[in-house]
């Protein structure tokens, strides 16, 4: 038996459309595999064969609509990756988010922690200083001296000053002139 084309009146499909550029079938399998069991099962019939099923294992296209069709599935496939890749891209943005957020909190909390242990050790210096200076007001400028030294002297300091400049005054009783 030869491949023949089934007869769309004969099989009572008259559903055809215009075939579109791409071989479309509008009928469906499901009517195109019914019209051919239709016309098939008297033929067959005539040489003792039961036809019970018809079923459609692969179609071929023309090479031309093949490589259409071909081409829509390959689109359809980009399409979707497309589609993961933004919304995985969109996740990403929420998630580095999450992180930016939780990383100000977690500063935030730490310069707060920062500066409430710095406020304290500040009361505590300025008490001691007062204590200090309650006690000997001299030893309490002294020190306050040598601070004022240490944060404006170094090995590449120029000063010129007078030698009465009370800025030198522990010096001077250093060197024994008092």
């Amino acid at each position: 038996m030869t491949n023949r084309e089934l007869d769309i009146r004969e099989a009572g499909i008259d559903e055809m459309q215009e075939i579109s550029p791409l071989g479309e079938v509008k009928t469906g399998r499901a009517k195109i595999t019914k019209g051919i069991m239709e016309q098939a099962q008297p033929k067959v019939a005539e040489f003792g064969i039961q036809l019970v099923d018809v079923k459609i294992k692969r179609l071929n296209y023309v090479e031309e609509v093949q490589k259409s069709v071909y081409q829509r599935m390959i689109a359809e496939r980009k399409q979707i990756a497309e589609k993961f890749r933004s919304e995985g891209k969109g996740e990403a943005r929420k998630i580095e988010g999450d992180q930016e957020r939780d990383m100000k909190k977690i500063t935030s909390e730490a310069y707060r922690k920062a500066q409430e242990i710095k406020g304290k050790a500040d009361a505590e210096a300025t008490r001691i200083y007062a204590e200090a200076y309650g006690r000997d007001a001299d030893f309490y400028s002294f020190v306050k001296t040598l601070d004022i030294y240490k944060e404006t002297l170094d090995k590449d300091s120029t000063l010129v000053l007078s030698t009465d400049s009370e800025f030198f005054k522990y010096m001077k009783g250093y060197m024994g002139e008092r």
